[in-house]
């Protein structure tokens, strides 16, 4: 019986025999703008000519302006990492110790820990079925005395219900940090995600849309939250032009968090093919879309008003409608060659961290917020049952990519009946 079976998780033939294309892909313009900036022998140069001291080098200077030009802000400040700019930007729009920021809880552990390092509390609210970000609808459940700021992260590359956020935010007179580090260069009613809120952060991980290895970036129309972020990267020195020499003068609380000029000089050349690796990640992704949303039981969910870059590519799962569990199925989808992922992340509130409230954070906080399971349902089932992420719908990948992961789908769900052959269903 085993040599009959056509699914590779018992014994057949894979879909795919070979690896999908390497990301990210370095070509010689990347190379060579590390080489100039080796040759330089100025790498970090958080120590420039007088009178910029402390605020970069010509490279991260440099990529910071373009950086806010193409997002179309006013200020972009570069830190070594996404998690260093979400907790700059907490401490920056005014976030008090033992007060509580709003956090969606099926994201990556940063956009919850960087309140925490702020010593400042996070609070989980519910997300969206179809979109996995936060909705809007429960964030009045969570609102209390204590609450000072809101994260609305854009997962996997989709935006937030932004004008419903904002209007919540304004009303409760709350601080907005867009967390953008799966979104650059994605829209909302054509409005940039990041330009929306009080401030916004990204992420240059080289898994991302714009990569620099590793790396981040701050972005505001607000001077003083842009000056203050430039100090929380910097030790909380005191930064102005007019200073000929360092005095070592720290006013608040700051940390190392500088990029170097290697990562920014990656990412000038990143950011010069942004629009064209996002045009082909929604190219392989709209291609791949028309097939899975031709199978009753698999969803994928784009809003007409929003443009998704695709950090990776998601699609709900409905197992009883398959007659598959989520889990086997994705277990079989790996065996056929096709890499991918049972759900995202378990929701944030039942880790230790915070089921035990391991953080000195916890000891003063005078709030009620609690974790544990059932405070957000949708997350949880999500996590549990519904959603496949396939992290290769991107460039250099081609359409005929996509086309071995849905013939791999489908061979799975022609030949579901052997799950139940195996006593394995």
């Amino acid at each position: 019986m085993l040599n009959k079976l056509k699914l590779a998780i018992f014994g057949g033939h894979k879909t795919r025999k070979i690896s999908f294309p390497k990301y990210p892909t370095i070509t010689e313009l990347e190379k060579k703008a590390v080489m100039d900036v080796l040759e330089s022998g100025n790498l970090s140069t958080f120590i420039a000519s007088p009178g910029e001291q402390f605020l970069g080098g010509k490279k991260i200077q440099e990529f910071e302006k373009k950086f806010a030009k193409y997002i179309g802000i006013k200020f972009a400040v570069a830190f070594n990492s996404a998690t260093s700019a979400l907790h700059a930007a907490i401490a920056s729009v005014g976030v008090n110790p033992g007060k509580e920021v709003i956090v969606p809880p099926y994201t990556f552990t940063s956009t919850a820990t960087s309140a925490l390092m702020n010593n400042s509390i996070p609070v989980f609210s519910d997300i969206k079925d179809d979109t996995y970000c936060l909705d809007p609808s429960k964030l009045s459940n969570v609102i209390s005395p204590l609450t000072q700021a809101i994260i609305p992260v854009h997962l996997f590359g989709h935006p937030c219900d932004m004008d419903e956020i904002m209007k919540i935010a304004h009303k409760n007179k709350l601080k907005v940090i867009e967390d953008c580090a799966q979104a650059p260069g994605s829209l909302y009613k054509n409005k940039k995600v990041g330009t929306i809120g009080d401030c916004g952060i990204f992420s240059f991980q080289e898994t991302k849309n714009i990569m620099t290895g590793e790396g981040g970036m701050l972005v505001t129309d607000n001077e003083e939250i842009a000056t203050l972020a430039r100090m929380v990267r910097n030790h909380g020195e005191v930064m102005l032009p007019t200073l000929k020499k360092r005095t070592y003068k720290s006013e608040i609380l700051g940390w190392g968090y500088r990029m170097t000029e290697m990562e920014a000089a990656l990412g000038i050349v990143q950011l010069s093919k942004l629009n064209k690796m996002n045009q082909e990640r929604i190219k392989l992704t709209k291609y791949l879309t028309k097939k899975i949303n031709s199978i009753d039981g698999l969803k994928h969910t784009k809003y007409e008003n929003v443009k998704h870059v695709y950090y990776v590519y998601a699609f709900s799962y409905d197992g009883e409608k398959i007659g598959i569990d989520r889990d086997k199925f994705c277990e079989a989808l790996k065996a056929e060659g096709i890499p991918c992922n049972a759900g995202y992340v378990k929701p944030l509130y039942l880790n230790p961290l915070y089921t035990e409230r391991r953080a000195f954070a916890f000891k003063h906080y005078k709030g009620n917020t609690k974790y544990e399971k059932g405070i957000c349902p949708i997350a949880e089932s999500l996590y549990e049952k519904s959603v496949v992420l396939i992290p290769v719908c991107r460039p250099p990948a081609t359409l005929k990519d996509m086309d071995d992961i849905f013939n791999a789908i489908s061979k799975i769900i022609k030949n579901k009946n052997e799950f139940e052959m195996k006593g394995n269903t």
